[in-house]
């Protein structure tokens, strides 16, 4: 199935010893913005946190139908 991710926020202060900048936030963010694929709604976040690198603290979707 497919989903696309609209808006979604990282725990950034998920046990890291370098703090990120303002930007490099955003460009995490914005790279996992788009279409997923994934068999339900749990394997999203876990396609998204392998992706990412980062765990996250919310997300919003919508399935794709086509």
């Amino acid at each position: 199935m497919k989903y696309y991710v609209s808006e979604i926020e990282f725990d950034f202060t998920d046990a890291t010893d370098e703090q990120l900048s303002q930007e490099e936030k955003d460009t995490i963010t914005q790279h996992n913005i788009g279409v997923w694929e994934a068999e339900d709604e749990d394997d999203l976040v876990e396609e998204v946190t392998t992706a990412s690198g980062w765990c996250i603290k919310s997300i919003n979707y919508e399935v794709q139908l086509k």
